[in-house]
């Protein structure tokens, strides 16, 4: 098995180079370490954004098929959608 490389950090611009030098050193780690914790940080942020973004929109959508079918219909659609994944279920084992 290959030895894992390292990354290669370019910076173009001195000054952003000894930013992040410094702040990984202040937080005890290497630049490669502090860069990739920056960035997972990053991505798990935009991934709860776009999660709870999510959750709102199927939200107010199911408030609006719910107010213009009806309490009523709403039930129905939900009792038949739960049988139908229930077949799919037993028909998948």
């Amino acid at each position: 098995m290959t030895e894992p490389r390292a990354m290669s950090l370019r910076f173009p611009d001195p000054e952003q180079r000894a930013t992040i030098a410094a702040a990984a050193k202040a937080a005890g780690v290497s630049m490669q370490e502090y860069i990739l914790s920056a960035a997972y940080e990053r991505a798990t942020a935009v991934e709860a954004t776009f999660l709870d973004h999510f959750k709102a929109s199927v939200s107010r959508s199911h408030e609006a098929f719910a107010a213009e079918a009806g309490s009523d219909e709403a039930d129905g659609l939900r009792s038949t959608r739960h049988d139908r994944e229930q077949g799919e279920q037993d028909h998948a084992a």
